[in-house]
């Protein structure tokens, strides 16, 4: 082990390689980035955010501030605490400056998510979580018990106490093998709970092979969400180390107290090789003791106290010190950390400011006392308590069917965490009608009797520059003295101003020293000030694995029609019409896009096409009150359509402005299918919805989507009537027989069916519906009689612009009436009322200088104006700001027309028929002339054949 020279005498395992920063280096298994580094001897492991100090690793747990990296492979992941990422073979990582960089390319791992019940839910498998989790689990009851770390534990795996005369260590494991064996009993390792909602619904997130990267199991999830409702939860979260602010107290090697005897006690790593104590409480005297006993020479403890623990009648820390040489200092404080980019040294003075010393060391631990973990309490909308004592909130009252045990209560020794485990275990018990059985509390050994800690926030200076309250987010005592300063006198309002304890780590160990700060600057108790508000996340939680596996394909499916494949076969392109995949042109050998649409127009427009138009939105709407329903969504009447017959439909939203247009087609009395524009057939069926459940709900109305159950193929051309007729032997297709805007029940190539008269490119026009089941078989019979033109959306598109029917969504902006369209007669003026009617009467409505949907033809025929170009009335633009009258909407080339055109939306554009306008394209001003928005066969001869 000499290439890790911080490494305690004896200490071995499997080696693990891995790369910080272009170095190669190594670690044991078990460890984390953090602790292998400091194996290492690699202190700067990142720099500060805002001033670019350089930080090393200052806790051993999620609470670390500074020590944020980036890992690169196997897969890039920002903003990973190196305290938190368990080593791997293979690992690479970067320190950062507390910004972090995204992956660029798709995540390959998988995340999912479960729901899970249970009676308890311990969360934290420290000593109060396992003896609360023994009990419950014992009585019968069904347990799941959480806990954030590989292994449980808790703080005893940073300490060498004993339980039931054995390492505790040992006792947790064998404890938890224990309860795992149990059947009703769920143990989550790895597994952070983010969030506490009402109900006792708890969000967990646990980590399943980040441990593992890239051996992980293909297979399997990388994390899970683990929503889970309990019946009763106890809050087992432990408790915090916090530091106090002191000058250059971020330099790398300051660490927390509990933090280095972590390192030193569950990884065997050295933090340092000489070290300066500096504490308000008795808890940094057994850390000091340990680092004592595993090689670091420990020059000095500074207790800011007069009378620490032990100091008085028994003397237990006291001696303990000077059986190890180790000066105590009583009644100091360290006033700054020496050092050049890491600790070299430490300034040592009384608090009475006279005799300042200074002592070399190359680590500076600081305990500034400890906070119980209430976020998830808090979370939970239970109220804090200020404890004299601890000097820290801990949990009060709840409305929840929870409760905080052992530190996290702020029960302070290892004896009473056990026995208040116990009791939560049984107090849970109680609640839902358990027997509680008779589990002995674990024996351990006898504590020193601790004395009261002394609440110090900060040691006083003339220059608070490098006095940190918030290492992550550079915020010192001069910042939060300056927010005070301004007359800020609320600690969320001193977050905000100068964002202590919004980043990462929220916090957990700055939120209750910057508190203390404020009530030092104001002179208040902080007890009196409180916190800043606990919000979940507990943790950072990646967006992967809130998504789960509703991500990709799996979060916007990709939609195909059931003749997909055959479009595919024939080289169709496609284009994305909301989740459907629509066949946008066929190319033939040597075509590009303009040849096949100008192709697919003519065949269309002088013979015969075929369209998939089986993503058209289609929705059952039935009840006896139907057809007052839809009286009331559209703006034309329904309710007097009769039954096989068809008709086109506007919706409105109330602001009268179209939302939607379609077909309803009358099957029964009480029956109509209701077609709506692909993309939007889904927001139709919820708007749908909404009124019926929200403002209608006396209708005996039912509406259901039944999209996917039809394939549709439409048929258009002049010689369409001729191919149906062929195909559908026993159906009259006459114009007498078989009127514009009817429907028929029809066996189409063997096929039952639903023939439709509906044209929505003014050429004699069919669409057959059948099941989706048989799309395909449909498709290949019109295909079969070689005469039908395939042809996709884009000549669709040029077909209907040139007879002027608008595309909702695209013709329209959400501020167009049906009037601005030329639909005025689509809106009714006998029915006493509809969704959006109220609108019209408004002046805005019907003011002259409304955009109106107008055509518009360059000047060069050959010119495409491109979709979006603004109208201006100047052959020459005029200085900034320049009014636009309006804007295209839609622009192609017409094989009809033998030309190009457009339609646009332009102020007052009824009255401005025959006006030359102007379109900025580039350099250049493109004259149009404007024109009725219907370009071909205005008179609507073709319809019929």
């Amino acid at each position: 082990m000499s290439g890790r020279p911080y490494r305690r005498e004896g200490v071995t395992g499997r080696v693990l390689r891995f790369r910080f920063d272009g170095r190669d280096l190594e670690g044991l298994a078990g460890d984390t980035l953090a602790s292998a580094l400091l194996a290492n001897g690699v202190r700067t492991v990142a720099s500060s955010v805002r001033l670019g100090r350089p930080r090393g690793v200052y806790a051993a747990g999620c609470e670390e501030p500074n020590a944020v990296v980036q890992i690169e492979e196997p897969f890039p992941e920002p903003m990973l605490t190196a305290t938190t990422v368990e080593l791997y073979d293979g690992l690479v990582a970067t320190r950062l400056p507390g910004r972090g960089r995204l992956a660029d390319r798709p995540d390959p791992a998988r995340y999912d998510a479960v729901h899970a019940h249970c009676d308890v839910l311990v969360v934290g498998a420290g000593p109060a979580g396992i003896t609360a989790a023994s009990v419950a689990a014992r009585a019968g009851a069904r347990v799941v018990l959480a806990d954030e770390r590989p292994e449980p534990g808790g703080g005893l795996l940073g300490t060498t106490e004993t339980v039931d005369g054995r390492p505790g260590r040992a006792w947790a494991s064998a404890e938890i093998a224990a309860l795992a064996a149990l059947p009703e009993t769920r143990v989550l390792r790895r597994t952070t709970v983010i969030g506490h909602y009402d109900d006792n619904y708890v969000v967990a997130v646990e980590r399943r092979t980040n441990h593992l990267g890239a051996a992980a199991p293909p297979g399997m999830a990388r994390e899970r969400v683990w929503r889970i409702r309990a019946k009763r939860v106890v809050l087992a979260t432990g408790g915090h180390e916090r530091f106090v602010a002191f000058a250059g107290n971020d330099l790398p090697g300051v660490m927390l107290a509990g933090a280095a005897r972590t390192y030193v006690n569950q990884y065997g790593v050295l933090p340092g090789r000489r070290a300066v104590v500096f504490t308000t409480n008795d808890t940094a005297y057994a850390a000091a003791l340990d680092l004592a006993d595993a090689g670091i020479e420990i020059a000095a403890v500074a207790d800011v106290r007069r009378e620490p623990g032990g100091m008085g009648a028994d003397r237990v820390w006291a001696d303990r010190c000077a059986e190890r040489g180790i000066e105590v200092l009583t009644g100091h404080v360290v006033t700054a950390a020496q050092g050049e980019g890491e600790v070299t040294g430490a300034e040592i003075a009384p608090r009475s400011g006279h005799g300042t010393r200074e002592v070399a060391a190359d680590l500076l631990l600081v305990s500034g006392g400890w906070t119980p973990v209430a976020h998830l309490f808090s979370q939970a909308g239970g109220t804090l308590r200020y404890d004299e004592g601890l000097g820290a909130f801990v949990p009060g009252e709840t409305r929840q069917a929870a409760e905080a045990a052992g530190f996290a209560a702020g029960v302070t020794t290892l004896r009473d965490c056990l026995a208040d485990g116990a009791e939560a275990g049984r107090r849970a018990l109680a609640a839902l009608g358990f027997g509680a059985p008779g589990v002995a509390v674990p024996v351990v050994e006898e504590e020193p009797a601790a004395a009261p800690a002394e609440h110090l926030w900060l040691v006083e200076s003339g220059d608070y520059g490098t006095h940190f309250v918030d290492l992550q987010r550079d915020v010192t005592v001069a910042e939060v003295l300056r927010a005070t300063g301004a007359g800020l006198t609320s600690v969320e309002h001193v977050k905000r101003y100068t964002t202590s304890g919004t980043a990462h780590d929220q916090g957990k160990t700055s939120g209750l020293l910057t508190s203390g700060v404020v009530a030092h600057a104001l002179g208040v108790d902080v007890a009196g000030l409180g916190t800043t508000t606990f919000r979940a996340p507990y943790t950072p939680v990646s967006f992967a694995a809130l998504a789960g596996r509703d991500r990709g394909p799996l979060h916007d499916p990709v939609r195909v029609t059931a003749v997909h494949e055959w479009h595919v076969a024939r080289g169709a392109l496609f284009e994305n019409v909301g989740q459907w995949k629509r066949p946008w042109y066929y190319p033939r050998p040597g075509e590009d896009m303009g040849a096949a649409v100008l192709r697919e127009c003519a065949a269309v427009r002088e013979g015969v096409g075929a369209m998939d138009a089986s993503t058209l939105g289609k929705i059952d709407v039935v009840g006896p009150d139907a057809g007052v329903f839809l009286d009331r969504l559209y703006t034309n009447m329904m309710s007097t359509l009769k039954v096989g017959s068809i008709r086109y439909g506007v919706m409105c939203r109330p602001d009268g402005m179209v939302f939607d247009d379609g077909t309803a087609i009358r099957l029964a009395d009480d029956r109509y299918l209701v077609t709506t524009t692909t993309g939007n057939a889904a927001a139709v069926l919820d708007w749908m919805e909404e009124w019926l459940q929200t403002e209608w709900p006396d209708l005996r109305v039912r509406c259901t989507s039944v999209t996917e159950q039809w394939a549709t193929v439409a048929l258009a051309g002049p010689r369409s009537r001729e191919v149906l007729a062929a195909l559908a032997p026993g159906l009259a297709v006459g114009n007498a027989d078989f009127p514009f805007m009817t429907w028929r029940d029809a066996e189409v190539a063997g096929i039952e069916a639903r023939v439709c008269r509906i044209s929505f490119s003014g050429e004699l026009a069919y669409e057959i519906n059948v099941s989706s089941w048989y799309g395909l078989a449909l498709w290949e019979a019109v295909m079969a009689s070689g005469e039908v033109t395939p042809y996709g959306t884009e000549t669709m598109h040029v077909l209907r612009a040139e007879k002027g029917y608008p595309i909702v969504g695209q013709d329209t902006d959400g501020t167009v009436t049906p009037q601005d369209l030329g639909m005025e007669w689509i809106v009714s003026k006998k029915k006493a009322d509809f969704v959006g009617r109220r609108s019209y009467a408004r002046a805005d409505t019907s003011r002259p200088d409304r955009r109106h949907l107008v055509g518009l033809l360059p000047e060069d025929p050959g010119v495409l104006l491109p979709e979006g170009a603004h109208l201006v009335s100047s052959p020459a633009l005029p200085a900034p700001p320049v009014r636009a009258l309006g804007f295209v909407t839609s622009s192609y080339r017409s094989a009809a027309l033998g030309r190009t055109f457009a339609l646009a939306l332009v102020s007052g554009g009824r009255g401005r028929v025959g006006e030359r306008l102007y379109a900025p394209v580039g350099d250049d001003l493109v004259p149009v002339t404007v024109t009725s928005h219907v370009l071909y066969d205005p008179e609507g001869a073709r319809r019929d054949g």
